[in-house]
């Protein structure tokens, strides 16, 4: 077994996941293809150009600018990794977006037959799912702040030996 994770990275499951994976995708696109290849293969390329660019630049430049925003730390508070808990929530939030931006701009065909909603409640769940998922980034961030900072030794806030506070 040592030998097969050395070798490959990591355990049989995690290889067995990839390859049902890559088993499901190949599905897909058989099924995708076979009705309509011309439609998918425009998506494909619109998808790609889409991602590589227009959005990974302005998800960079983003990510960057929370880095610069967000570096200046005091070297005696105890820090934890913080831009996780601050991507996640972004990119479920940005993913949601695209997905039902038409209707949460209020741009489709109304779809009240189907959902019996009003086209006027989409944008207000959104946001309440977005606020909802920077809540609990933020209280996931607090405890993990929290257990970083119990974890330091209260010695550390004291000056060393030999040192007075007194001048």
């Amino acid at each position: 077994m040592a030998r097969f994770v050395r070798w490959y990275g990591s355990g049989p499951l995690h290889l067995l996941v990839l390859i049902c994976s890559f088993a499901l995708t190949a599905y897909a696109m058989v099924r995708l293809l076979a009705v309509r290849p011309l439609d998918v293969a425009i998506w494909f390329v619109g998808a790609a150009i889409l991602h590589d660019l227009i959005l990974l630049p302005l998800y960079s430049i983003a990510d960057l600018s929370a880095h610069s925003v967000l570096r200046h730390r005091t070297g005696r508070v105890p820090t934890a990794a913080w831009i996780n808990y601050l991507r996640v929530p972004t990119f479920l939030s940005g993913v949601l977006l695209l997905v039902w931006f038409p209707l949460i701009l209020d741009l489709a065909i109304p779809y009240r037959g189907d959902t019996r909603l009003p086209e006027s409640v989409y944008l207000g769940r959104w946001l309440a799912i977005t606020g909802a998922l920077f809540g609990a980034s933020a209280l996931a961030f607090a405890l993990k702040l929290r257990r970083v900072r119990r974890a330091v030794p209260a010695d550390e806030d004291r000056p060393p030996p030999g040192h007075d506070a007194k001048p």
